[in-house]
């Protein structure tokens, strides 16, 4: 699966039933090409008669000095035109002529015919709009493809989850004693019951069950579940996922291309695969636009040696309909609208990484937000504090913190975190005691002070006040986790507070939700955490379609369900788990904090992870497709009235345009694309 080979687009690599006019070539060669061609450009035009009649200066004349252009001319042609050549050639071996096809006749014609003026044959030659040509088609198809993601980026990010070893158990044994052999292994050569021995913090390498012992293992990378998941005897374990401060003994159940891991990968390069089909209705555009051009350059040369006129006045017909018919105009108009939107968007926080999912997004009617690392940060932190009385919320957060400031801990460093950026000025503890299992202890102000779970409270065998204990099984409805804050007096234990702790809601979420809400757009919530956490999400954003409990291989169904029902989804995640729902999506938006695979597989990244940014997406999407919709009809428009007048429709008038007056309006008309391109960075995104 790994050494399959695709592409989305115009890019680098492409599967061997495609058609893909870029297939072997890269970004690099088309920036060096440019740089290049455009160097050998400016002598071309110097010495060239077209320059030189339009600003009335006379070259520096020397030894050799007329033959510059045609040199110069030359050399661009070969160097710079290589491209399009080789892939008019390849689209021709498909029998599938395209873009690439129409620019190198052209080239080729305006070359052909240029060098039999040189060599005496009477004209003007076109080195001068030859090289201008080559330069402009050599920077399109560069600022096209700078655009393009790599689709493997995604599926190489997902392998890397996984350990490179194993430590195998000889002989199978499922209990743990000194006389316990083992063996480092490559993950290629596990199989299927397999014994390993997955220690404290490592990574575990296949899906397998557990034997013995008993840990907690974060699955929050694969299946977005924020706390790590209890696992002990028969319980599944996942490869990719990464065991915590327990030791465990599993059996291998699957190994390869048979682990979640692996179908996650297959999800997320057949998704892109599906997506990449939109290319072939550009490529019916190529096509017939290519059979226009060739069809209207060659009943040009019919129609006027048939009225008479001379071979050389056909010829010139000929090749001013082919250079004014070529479509660098029509092919810069969307990429320099998306390379300029790109750069526009990253100063708003938007990395576009696909143009596609650019262009979708002023279509999005429902946005699907994952929840951890999304709407929340995907950190612990007090969502809600009930104090005893006599004590304030602050307070009380203030010795928890501080008891707690040194326990490494999730919860733990959830009460200091947020006691920290609530600064509240936490006072040092002393004596700090960490009781496994329960919780923590230290002195603080001249006070002992506990802080735990409910396990503590039964270590103690204490029982916290009514409106503290109603506090807790509220946490508990709205799946928080509970932690109480005790105070040692006399021997006596005493409850101080309850405070609420769960990942924490992005204070900017609301405000984005707003926001699409207002713009009509529908807002949905998808989470492989529990139906209680993800519901109390929901109501706090005020989110009403919640999707709880969505496994990483139900994610994808998920949107396309939503996509049969003929809505236009945006996905918004920042987890492994969610890839698959973001390439499926018709705008996959990856949250920049999050892993990776992630973004890799996002059409557009949130740089700063704030949702707010959703509005300034859509925003930036419509004003694109204003631009590249104007740059459009002025192209096509362009063609409609120039190509007529360059075959000689108004010739019995007196109206003629040359091959060198038809290269400047064809210059002309790409300097409109690219001017009026310039104007969207005037746009408010807000």
């Amino acid at each position: 699966m790994m050494d399959h080979e695709h592409h989305d687009g115009h890019g680098e690599h492409t599967g061997p039933a495609a058609h893909n006019a870029h297939a072997g070539h890269s970004v690099a060669m088309f920036r060096d090409k440019f740089w290049l061609s455009l160097l050998l450009t400016v002598p071309t035009l110097a010495w060239g008669h077209m320059l030189q009649g339009a600003l009335r200066y006379k070259a520096p004349a020397f030894m050799g000095s007329a033959h510059l252009p045609a040199a110069f001319g030359t050399a661009v042609f070969v160097y710079g035109g290589w491209p399009f050549l080789k892939g008019a050639w390849h689209e021709l071996q498909g029998r599938l002529p395209g873009m690439m096809t129409l620019i190198a006749l052209a080239i080729s014609v305006a070359f052909v015919f240029s060098a039999a003026v040189t060599l005496g044959y009477p004209g003007m030659p076109l080195w001068e709009e030859l090289a201008t040509l080559v330069t402009i088609m050599l920077l399109g198809h560069w600022l096209e493809m700078r655009s393009v993601r790599q689709a493997q980026g995604a599926v190489g990010e997902l392998a890397r989850l996984l350990p490179s070893t194993a430590t195998r158990i000889l002989g199978g044994s499922e209990g743990a004693g000194t006389s316990e052999r083992t063996e480092e292994v490559t993950i290629g050569r596990l199989t299927d019951g397999d014994l390993l021995l997955i220690r404290p913090g490592q990574g575990i390498p296949a899906d397998a069950v557990v034997s013995t012992g008993e840990s907690a293992v974060n699955e929050a990378v694969l299946t977005g579940e924020s706390q790590p998941v209890k696992k002990g005897p028969a319980d599944r374990v996942i490869a990719g996922t990464v065991n915590g401060s327990g030791s465990l003994r599993v059996r291998v159940t699957g190994t390869g291309d048979r682990t979640a891991l692996a179908g996650i990968m297959r999800l997320v390069a057949q998704a892109q695969t599906s997506r990449s089909r939109a290319q072939v209705v550009a490529d019916r555009a190529a096509f017939w636009l290519t059979w226009v051009a060739l069809g209207t350059g060659a009943l040009t040369l019919a129609a006027w040696l048939a009225s008479g006129a001379t071979t050389t006045y056909a010829v010139e017909r000929l090749v001013t309909v082919l250079v004014i018919a070529c479509p660098h105009a029509l092919g810069l108009a969307v990429p320099l609208v998306i390379a300029i939107s790109t750069t526009l968007g990253a100063r708003s926080g938007l990395l576009v990484r696909d143009r596609r999912g650019l262009e979708e997004a002023r279509h999005v009617t429902t946005v699907v937000f994952d929840k951890t690392g999304t709407l929340t940060r995907g950190v612990f932190g007090v969502v809600a504090i009930a104090a005893a009385e006599g004590m304030t919320n602050d307070d009380a957060l203030r010795l928890a913190a501080a008891v707690e400031a040194d326990s490494e801990h999730p919860i733990a460093q959830g009460v200091a975190r947020t006691a920290s950026d609530r600064q509240l000025g936490v006072p040092r503890a002393d004596g700090f005691e960490a009781l496994p299992g329960r919780g923590a202890r230290a002195r603080v102000d001249a006070r002992t002070l506990y802080v735990g779970g409910p396990a503590l409270l039964t270590s103690l065998s204490l029982a916290p006040p009514g409106a503290l204990q109603a506090a807790a099984d509220a946490a508990g409805s709205r799946g928080e986790t509970a932690v109480y804050l005790v105070e040692e007096r006399s021997g006596q234990f005493v409850v101080l507070a309850t405070l609420a702790v769960a990942d924490v809601v992005r204070p900017e979420s609301r405000q984005a939700i707003d926001n699409l809400r207002a713009a009509g757009v529908e807002v949905v919530m998808m989470t492989g955490d529990s139906k209680a956490v993800a519901e109390a999400v929901g109501r706090r954003l005020g989110i009403e379609t919640v999707m709880a409990g969505v496994l990483p291989e139900e994610k994808a169904g998920r949107i396309q369900a939503l996509q049969r029902a003929g809505k236009r989804v945006a996905m918004v995640g920042d987890g492994v788990n969610d890839a698959p729902a973001l390439a499926t999506a018709n705008v996959g938006i990856a949250i920049g904090a999050g892993t990776d695979v992630a973004v890799e597989a996002g059409d557009v990244v949130l740089v700063r992870s704030d949702p707010r940014d959703l509005p300034r997406l859509i925003a930036l999407s419509r004003a694109t497709y204003r631009k590249m919709i104007q740059n459009l009809w002025w192209a096509a428009g362009y063609n409609v009235v120039a190509i007529p007048l360059a075959a000689g429709v108004l010739a019995p008038w007196g109206i003629v345009l040359t091959p060198a007056l038809g290269a400047v309006l064809m210059s002309a008309s790409t300097i409109i694309v690219a001017l009026n391109a310039q104007l969207l960075r005037r746009a408010d995104l807000g």
